[in-house]
């Protein structure tokens, strides 16, 4: 396995490299852009990389199915470092472009929602096509391909573009939430703001089934930042969730929660336990009462007095 080596949604240009270059590690280590997230993915499976950044989240759009997918399926992968990334747009062409000579604009399909808006006002009859990333989109308007393309300003010097308008997103604050993928192994030891990702598969339908699965965090306090469901592609109503919650695996409360899950559910994969982007301990909720790890070990030892007599 290549240690120094990291890949990243490509090509060059986009906000995940972008969001990569925040990483005080990404300066030693060699940075490598893939065509997709599963190309990406792959490379840390096969261990031609120790690691991948993918974008997982999107304060517009939500979840990035792409990568909720490929981190439901396939060898296990871990999430270890999460990244928040301000997201703006700009509209990037050729030199010598006019707004008015647009008629075709490209980019990502997660771009396209946060700036329909923006579109609608000043574009209203260019044509959308998507393509792979924001930084592709650029480059196929350096190739000639479009008039052209929503990506980060940053992007514009790379590809030899203008960026003809700044700042362009429909959601003030809009931000998109990036990870740091590796291969399964212990966990970091927790910080105090951290979140705990997994995902669950549904058992058997019926009424209540996903409360089931809810409740098992409910009860003990956990709270969820996320939950998206996904197709697992075993037919029609057969759904697995993508779980973030509050804290970290060796909380009590959370690994209970983990268990709860494990005894009701055909199938559960840990995705990993990493502290929170930007979040220090300050800033966390105070936990329920009930729910420190304090009490539970509390509880177990009234379990075991009551158990031995010893009550």
């Amino acid at each position: 396995m290549s240690a120094t080596r990291y890949t990243y949604l490509g090509p060059e240009g986009t906000f995940t490299e972008a969001a990569l270059r925040t990483l005080p590690e990404a300066a030693t280590r060699e940075l490598i852009p893939m065509v997709s997230v599963p190309a990406a993915l792959d490379a840390v499976r096969h261990g031609d990389a120790a690691a991948a950044l993918v974008p997982i989240e999107n304060s517009v759009e939500g979840g990035v199915t792409a990568t909720l997918d490929e981190l439901a399926s396939g060898e296990p992968l871990m999430i270890y470092r999460e990244v928040v990334l301000p997201i703006a747009f700009a509209l990037l062409v050729r030199p010598g472009t006019a707004l008015t000579d647009i008629k075709t604009v490209t980019g990502h399909p997660v771009a396209q929602p946060q700036v329909r808006n923006w579109l609608r006002a000043h574009l209203p009859n260019a044509l959308w096509e998507s393509a792979a990333s924001n930084a592709d989109g650029a480059r196929l308007v350096q190739e000639g391909r479009f008039d052209a393309a929503f990506a980060g300003e940053f992007a514009a010097a790379t590809y030899g573009l203008q960026a003809l308008v700044t700042e362009i997103h429909d959601a003030e604050n809009a931000e998109t939430r990036f990870v740091l993928v590796g291969r399964p192994a212990r966990p970091a030891a927790p910080t105090g703001a951290d979140k705990t990702s997994v995902v669950v598969w549904l058992g058997e339908d019926h009424p209540g089934a996903l409360l089931e699965l809810l409740q098992e965090f409910a009860v003990r306090g956990v709270n969820l930042m996320l939950i998206q469901s996904r197709p697992t592609g075993a037919g029609i109503g057969n759904y697995c969730f993508a779980v973030d919650a509050e804290g970290h695996i060796s909380d009590r409360r959370v690994g209970e929660a983990l268990m709860g899950l494990k005894r009701i559910s055909p199938k559960v994969r840990f995705l990993g336990s990493y502290p929170r982007a930007g979040v220090t301990p300050q800033d966390v909720r105070p936990l329920r009462a009930g729910t420190s790890d304090g009490e539970f070990m509390d509880a177990a030892d009234w379990l075991a007095r009551s158990q031995d007599g010893r009550i």
